[in-house]
């Protein structure tokens, strides 16, 4: 006898258990029928699902249900990511609020380590729950991780990993460098620059003038409003203006436009640099904007992208000021640059307060413009990002673009909707080297081991590594770990049991259709489609379809990170 009115909380779950027992979500299985296969983008184990999940998991339900009903082989693949410094950040955060004042570094990398693990089972049993609840049809016997089976002696995932370091290295796609990277004081490592949150905060412009050296003088034009010269001066002094004057311990030089003829006669020459009294030469490069401030601008490679450039151009040596807690350096660096003791050791703002009240001492801050700034801050972290130079390794991922650029452009991989191919192109043309290395201890340890002289061996091994260095030769690891988004690149084609060959590796991939939010075509389709041409010949997916973000009531995006995300079995229940 039928009850009188439905109870969904009864007959959900057990519907759900019997197709489940019942083999309902698992491939058919019929060889002779078509393949097609959904890999879920995979969420991150930092907690519980969201709204968006709930969207996007949805639509591959609606494709998956509709395809198996049409008689096709279907494979929805369900599985989750490790996250690197997002779960890394979630478990400190409870260590912190835990009250037992024992940080990461007290516990060791081994025990750190351990305690992540016992997160993942709890955050990933949460979210398979979830999507269970949901009533997303996933062939569950088929869940994967990014980071595998940690019981695993035989762990694809990790073997998955490791080779394409290793063959990407050897193939000179992979390299060490040392170069500027978007650093986080905070959590100490590298971050992307899709992890940087550009922010417009009130902020100051402090125009400082360097006092040329040699008793070099110049008349300067003074220009009205309309930009009209009215009159000059005699200066011996250049005026740059700067958000950061902190940085000015790390100058190499002031730069000028070589067209601007207010300074033609100066270029060649020094100034005396403040508070270090170090000579520096005033360049000639056309990044210098001669109707932006005084057209003069201060280059501090070592703490800015541009400057980088401007400096490499005019051969400088990069003069770093910082270390990696944001502090200013102490010992042989701060010797190097000539930093007087008294600015030793400060917190980066404590520094620029000290700059500041020193030059106005000494009669040489003009002005201070109090305007709107660009400022970069770590979208997880929450704390002023600053570029710092470090070594890195990197991937070539301008090469590895031309090849995926061409597999959309050939139709091979097709954009739902099609506008969305416009961002795609945008990206991957002015595509930059992809800084793939994390100072984190959660996630896939970088496979190359250094000796006492700091030469690198890259392997899948500590064995083959020592057998490239040779005998007798003490190996130590690298600490660091990948980006989070280098496994997960390789997704399409690692939960299929790559590197092996296996039958669902020939069935399932290429995949049919990827579904998946505009937020993360950077971050995660573009890297999918490079990473499946280099080592599967083939794209990883037929069709892109990107939908649009769900949003809370205020427009912004929804993430566990800013507390506005909503559980949606709340909405279920």
């Amino acid at each position: 006898m039928l009850d009188q009115r439905f109870d969904p909380a009864e007959a959900e779950p057990r519907l759900y258990k019997a197709w489940e027992e019942n083999g309902c979500f698992k491939p058919s299985g019929d060889t002779s029928a078509q393949a097609y296969s959904i890999v879920i983008p995979p969420p991150n184990v930092t907690g519980v699902l969201h709204m968006g999940h709930a969207l996007n998991n949805t639509l591959q339900d609606v494709l998956i249900r509709f395809e198996r009903m049409r008689g096709k082989n279907v494979l929805w693949q369900p599985g989750t990511d490790h996250a690197g410094i997002a779960t890394q950040m979630v478990v400190e955060r409870q260590m912190a609020q835990s009250g037992d004042n024992i940080t990461r570094r007290d516990m060791g990398r081994e025990a750190f380590v351990d305690r992540v693990w016992e997160w993942k089972e709890e955050s990933g049993g949460a979210i398979v729950g979830q999507l269970k609840r949901l009533g997303a049809s996933c062939d569950w016997s088929k869940e994967a991780f990014t980071m595998g089976d940690r019981n695993d002696p035989d762990n694809n995932m990790m073997r998955a990993v490791t080779k394409v370091f290793v063959e990407l290295y050897r193939k000179g796609l992979i390299y060490r460098d040392k170069r500027l990277v978007n650093w986080d004081p905070h959590f100490q490592t590298a971050i992307s620059d899709l992890e940087v949150d550009q922010r417009e905060v009130p902020g100051h412009y402090w125009h400082l003038r360097y006092p040329l050296a040699d008793g070099v003088t110049y008349m300067h034009p003074i220009k009205d409003e309309d930009g009209n010269t009215v009159e000059t001066e005699m200066r011996d002094y250049i005026v740059v203006a700067t958000s950061r004057p902190e940085t000015m311990l790390g100058d190499t030089g002031v730069a000028v436009h070589p067209e601007d003829p207010r300074y033609a006669g100066l270029i060649g020459k020094f100034v005396e640099l403040p508070i270090v009294g170090r000579r520096i030469p005033i360049i000639a490069d056309e990044y210098a904007d001669p109707d932006k401030g005084s057209g003069a601008v201060k280059i501090t490679p070592a703490h800015d992208f541009n400057d980088f450039e401007v400096g490499k151009r005019a051969g400088h040596t990069p003069l770093n000021i910082l270390n990696a807690t944001a502090h200013i350096v102490d010992g042989e660096e701060a010797d190097t640059a000539g930093i007087p003791a008294e600015y030793r050791g400060l917190d980066r703002f404590d520094a620029r307060r000290k700059v500041v009240s020193a030059f106005e001492d000494a009669e040489l801050l003009q002005d201070i413009e109090n305007l709107k700034i660009e400022q970069p801050f770590g979208d997880r972290s929450n704390v002023v990002i600053e570029p710092w130079m470090t070594d890195q390794w990197y991937v070539d991922a301008k090469t590895m673009a031309q090849s995926a650029i061409a597999a959309v452009k050939d139709g091979k991989t097709k954009f739902i909707p099609e506008n969305w191919e416009k961002t795609y192109y945008n990206w991957m043309e002015n595509i930059q080297p992809w800084c793939v290395s994390r100072q984190l201890w959660w996630g896939h340890r970088i496979p190359a081991w250094y000796d006492e002289d700091g030469n690198a061996y890259v392997a899948s091994t500590e064995a083959e590594a020592q057998a490239q260095a040779g005998k007798g030769k003490k190996l130590v690891q690298d600490e660091d770990v990948l980006d989070t988004w280098f496994s997960s690149a390789l997704w399409p084609f690692s939960t299929q049991g790559w590197p092996d060959k296996t039958v669902d590796l020939d069935t399932f991939f290429p995949t049919a259709t990827l579904v998946t939010a505009f937020d993360i075509i950077f971050f995660w389709v573009a890297r999918m489609m490079m990473m499946s041409l280099e080592f599967m010949g083939e794209v990883p997916f037929k069709d892109v379809y990107i939908h649009a973000l769900v949003l809370d009531e205020k427009g912004q995006k929804m993430s566990k990170s800013k507390g506005n995300a909503m559980d949606p079995l709340e909405l279920v229940d």
